[in-house]
């Protein structure tokens, strides 16, 4: 009898040591995943990342691509700008990257003739969820329009905002950097405003209760901003350069979108009749959530990311219901 019982023991052992070398094919069948659910699959493998973020390469071919990643390019009329002028897709296109092969652009092109009927401006907005971290982005400026006359005062930007609800809405939240090439606003000559926002009252009865800081001449050609937003301090960054640090009532409060946008001065257009157009590129964009990153962090992230060949990347968490993105100041 214990022999007996050796010889079942032994049997079992070596049926053990033999079934993973059993051929796939005889194993029970494993769900087959889509192309799409492997590609997911591997880059989550790959990139193992765990905190809230987003990344965007704008490596697309066209707008509808751009939505997919939950991005809207304003259509909506209204503020800010002249007054009657165009919001629209076409001003966005993905032209190649001539510094960089492979890569890709997401260009915003905005014109003008002076009049609101020909003028045509642009922006886009990401999802209403963002709010303390790190904020980021490599933008190309311009001082002058790809043709016609120069000296328009227009306004290219990164910034996060939420909706006004009502002429100075306590909950209104906004942070800008914002590049004058031709001034505005007060200042004379090329001028980049760092802006945080505590509310404002929309024109006709225009009101604005805010803090920024000025840094004056051209910085035409490419640039990293970043905006830290913790422990109600925000704090601004253009190439790893401090720029400004405001708190107190100007930390914001509510929950923003990521936006971007190119759009001419209210009455202070030059007095052409002649078609200019102006560009604002952006190679990519970063955010990640309740973590502060320094400008040199944020860039080996980027980095990283790159040489992965994560082209898109969000594990933000929203809102639910998600909230609206209205897109349309």
């Amino acid at each position: 009898m214990m022999l007996f019982q050796t010889r079942i023991y032994l049997s079992l052992l070596l049926l053990g040591a033999w079934l993973p070398s059993i051929p796939a094919a005889a194993r029970s069948p494993e769900p087959r995943l889509t192309v799409r659910q492997q590609a997911v699959s591997q880059v989550r493998r790959r990139t193992k990342v765990t905190s809230q973020t987003l990344f965007d390469d704008f490596n697309y071919l066209n707008s509808k691509q751009l939505a997919r990643h939950g991005w809207i390019i304003r259509t909506a009329a209204g503020w800010p700008g002249v007054p009657g002028a165009m919001w629209g897709n076409s001003g966005v296109s993905f032209p190649a990257d001539p510094g960089q092969r492979g890569n890709r652009l997401l260009r915003m092109t905005s014109s003008t003739d002076g009049t609101g009927p020909n003028t045509h401006q642009t922006q886009i907005c990401h999802q209403r969820k963002y709010l303390e971290g790190t904020y980021a982005a490599r933008v190309r400026f311009v001082d002058v329009p790809t043709d016609g006359p120069t000296g328009d005062q227009l306004v290219e930007s990164f910034y996060t905002i939420s909706p006004l609800k009502a002429p100075m809405d306590p909950d209104y939240s906004e942070l800008d950097f914002e590049y004058l090439p031709n001034g505005g606003w007060g200042s004379v000559g090329p001028t980049l405003f760092t802006t945080s926002w505590r509310t404002f009252s929309p024109e006709p009865n225009w009101k604005k209760d805010n803090i920024f800081n000025t840094s004056n001449g051209s910085i035409a050609g490419w640039h990293t901003l970043v905006t830290q937003v913790s422990d109600g301090k925000v704090k601004y960054f253009i190439d790893g350069k401090s720029l400004a640090e405001h708190g107190g009532q100007y930390y914001p409060r509510s929950l923003m979108s990521i936006n971007f946008n190119l759009w001419f001065v209210k009455d202070q257009t030059v007095k052409s009749t002649l078609v200019r157009h102006y560009q604002e590129d952006i190679d990519w964009v970063f955010h990640e959530a309740k973590k502060i990153l320094g400008p040199e962090e944020v860039e080996a992230k980027v980095a990283s990311l790159r040489r992965r060949g994560i082209r898109f990347w969000d594990t933000v968490s929203a809102p639910v219901p998600a909230l609206i993105s209205p897109c349309d100041y």
